[in-house]
């Protein structure tokens, strides 16, 4: 027996969370009944399972890639107010994959996609810590001592930010490019630490992911993950997950 979550998301239908709140909403079915408890565990080879009325598809080989997402796109597979999505950059392929995390609108970059519920889960769990490199023009004045201050944390209206590597690239008159480290994600999280330090962001870019790198891929292209780059990251997530349980070192 299998928890629901985890059939749905392995089934490239969304990941775990978002089925969580499919089962909220009432909108998921096993054998013909209404399943809206979070705990509830199913037999895949035997159970008939319907999302919004349709049958789930039998389990698709594993998929993982990554898409230099353009700006002026959201990061979803579908938008209520009818804005472009990240979908629309492979309609024409047949697989049920969705996005690990997302960027900001108007930021490009790197977003990993993949069908695996549990790769994606602990892609994004705090507890791996895996760093996210993004490469930033900011406007304004930008000390030695703000670099200082944003890499120790600042506080911002969610909390102070964890500590996170900024090193200068180029300096402008009246700009400066950064290469920018973070090992945690919340929103629009590098443009409000600017911010918080009287700067603004002209243009973002996530150029790394963990391990993976986004190297000269278009905008609006997609790649597959090479069995090297999956095996680095797994690694990485391995040796994460034993270093954060109680009593290792």
């Amino acid at each position: 027996m299998v928890r629901i979550q985890k059939i749905i998301a392995d089934a490239g239908i969304s990941s775990r969370r978002a089925a969580e709140r499919l089962l909220l909403q009432g909108r998921i079915m096993v054998n013909g009944q209404i399943i809206n408890e979070l705990g509830t565990k199913v037999d895949p080879s035997q159970d008939h399972i319907r999302v919004d009325g349709k049958l789930i598809p039998q389990s698709q080989p594993k998929v993982y890639m990554i898409l230099h997402k353009p700006q002026g796109c959201v990061s979803t597979m579908h938008d209520p107010e009818g804005r472009k999505t990240i979908k629309d950059f492979f309609r024409t392929s047949s697989l049920r994959i969705y996005p690990v995390g997302r960027l900001d609108f108007n930021t490009e970059g790197l977003i990993v996609l993949t069908n695996d519920g549990d790769f994606a889960a602990q892609l994004l769990h705090p507890r791996y810590h895996i760093p996210k490199t993004y490469v930033a023009k900011v406007s304004g004045v930008l000390s030695d001592q703000n670099i200082a201050q944003l890499q120790k944390g600042v506080m911002l209206d969610d909390g102070m930010t964890a500590p996170c590597r900024i090193n200068k690239i180029k300096k402008l008159p009246t700009s400066s490019w950064l290469e920018i480290t973070l090992f945690e994600g919340r929103k629009r999280q590098i443009r409000r630490m600017m911010e918080s330090v009287g700067c603004s962001v002209i243009r973002l870019k996530r150029i790394g992911f963990g391990s993976l790198r986004l190297g000269t891929l278009p905008p609006g292209q997609t790649r597959p993950l090479e069995p090297e780059e999956l095996a680095q990251i797994r690694t990485v997530l391995t040796r994460s997950s034993k270093r954060s349980r109680p009593g290792t070192h």
